[in-house]
């Protein structure tokens, strides 16, 4: 018996919670990843406009929290890159290794060099890194499954059980840290999160067997260098921008939803009219497009947890716990919590619903409509001023946040390893992550219209909007259905 037939042997025998067992190493470096991006997004508008004696930067409030979308946005649209590096250089298993250690890296440069430079070199190298393990953590858990296997959404659910544990202790853990010792180690925490992860990744490596170690379509020498050469005139064009005033840090989640939107025309147009796809593949391509949108409009509402929620809670939340005061960042964990309590029921309701569960279609339409609703929860604390706002009251729209977040996102990865071309597996999912990246970028965008005086009518219109988009969604998902041709 040859060395990989041994691998995979123990692949398909071995297993975890009745799933393959490479999911127990995917599990455990995207939990510590999460950790890791959470953990530091939570407290990054906070640094961003905190006064300088509170160990701030002293950003305009719109400005800070238009940045922390804007880098949001810029870490989806990464995963195009680290799918393009998947799918042409390194192959999924290296690449969220890779990955990883980029954003460790990141971490350590936001916690140990001061001022804009530290953020601007660490929000960089995280957003790389990010996005290389993001886009090759889920398209990699896909190939542990076979077409058609009934496990794959129960298994997707049980890999965002993993994320959600991440979620909710790297802000517990990096508020406690930024309130009582500083911003730089509540950053250091996250380094340290991701060490831990990477370590576990290598420690257990071999349970992924040969899965993602080859390369699709390698790169040849020639094609290398000029990519590298146009990758290099890119990056001058960005620094000269920013030199002449196109981009500036005020109008950055709006340029970046922009580069969003325009590269992912792009992308369909590049998957739609490749020579390499089969036609059945590109009928399940224009199938993922009202997903797609649909996706981008719940991460709209869902992200806001990290710009506009994030300005809610430090400024209308009562946050006092028998006289002490938490964190405010501590909103943060509060949504995972759900998630951790509702994905094993989740994740045992679509096993066993199998081929009775409502369509993939229809699952988006509920997770979209769902969000428009817990917008529309705000609503009754909007008159009310100061920090007057129960922190249970939060706790309960959070609940309502987790049960739209569970009916969509987790499926989302689940659909898009099925409808993904064999040609553009990687990228597919980066594609995937674009739309979470536009919605996130957005949330950016959005936040500059929020405001105390606003509520009522913020909230409100944000929420209306995500229902009727959630109504048309759930109209069109018949012709949808159709359209993935064997995909539920």
């Amino acid at each position: 018996m040859t060395a990989m037939s041994d691998a995979e042997t123990l692949t398909t025998q071995r297993t975890f919670f009745g799933h393959p067992v490479g999911l127990a190493n995917l599990f455990g470096v995207e939990l510590w990843e999460r950790f890791s991006f959470y953990g530091m997004l939570t407290i990054l508008g906070y640094y961003l406009y905190y006064t300088l004696t509170d160990g701030g930067l002293a950003l305009p409030k719109a400005t800070a929290t238009g940045i922390v979308g804007a880098y949001g946005g810029l870490v989806y649209l990464s995963t195009v890159l680290g799918g393009w590096i998947a799918d042409r250089l390194l192959g999924m298993e290296r690449t969220v290794f890779y990955g990883g250690v980029v954003v460790m890296c990141g971490h350590i440069a936001l916690a140990i060099v001061p001022g804009l430079a530290g953020v601007a070199v660490g929000l960089v190298l995280i957003a790389l890194g990010s996005g290389a393990l993001k886009a090759n953590a889920s398209s990699l858990l896909g190939t542990l499954y076979a077409d058609g296997d009934p496990r794959r959404d129960g298994g997707f659910t049980l890999f965002y059980l993993g994320i959600n544990l991440g979620a909710f202790v790297g802000p517990l853990i990096t508020g406690l840290l930024q309130t009582k010792l500083g911003f730089h180690y509540g950053f250091g925490a996250a380094a340290v999160g991701m060490a831990l992860g990477l370590t576990q990744y290598v420690v257990f490596r071999r349970n992924l067997g040969e899965h993602g170690r080859t390369v699709p379509h390698p790169l040849s020498h020639k094609e290398f260098w000029r990519t590298a050469a146009i990758a290099l005139v890119l990056i001058a064009l960005a620094v000269v921008a920013f030199i002449v005033g196109l981009i500036t840090l005020a109008n950055l989640s709006q340029v970046t939803t922009g580069i969003l939107v325009v590269a992912s025309i792009g992308y369909f147009a590049v998957m739609l009219g490749s020579p390499s796809v089969e036609p059945l593949e590109r009928t399940r391509v224009r199938a993922f497009i009202p997903l797609f949108i649909a996706n981008a409009v719940f991460w709209s509402l869902f992200q806001q947890i990290f710009t506009v929620l994030a300005v809610y809670s430090d400024e209308r939340m009562n946050w006092s716990i028998f006289g002490w005061r938490a964190p405010s960042n501590w909103i943060g964990s509060i949504e995972p919590v759900w998630i951790i309590l509702l994905s094993p029921l989740f994740a045992a309701m679509w096993t066993k619903l199998g081929r009775r569960a409502p369509t993939t279609p229809r699952k988006f339409a509920y997770g979209v409509i769902g969000m428009g609703v817990a917008f529309l929860l705000f609503l009754p604390m909007a008159g009310t001023t100061g920090r007057s706002v129960p922190a249970l009251f939060i706790v309960a729209i959070m609940g309502v946040f987790a049960i739209s977040e569970l009916m969509l996102s987790p499926i989302g990865l689940s659909v898009t390893t099925q409808l993904a071309p064999n040609a553009f597996r990687a990228q597919m999912m980066a594609l995937y992550f674009f739309s979470v990246g536009l919605g996130t970028a957005m949330s950016g965008v959005l936040s500059g219209y929020y405001s105390a005086d606003s509520e009522f009518a913020y909230f409100g219109i944000l929420g209306a909007v995500a229902i009727a988009v959630g109504v048309v969604v759930w109209g069109f998902a018949p012709r949808v259905s159709r359209l993935m041709e064997g995909v539920h």
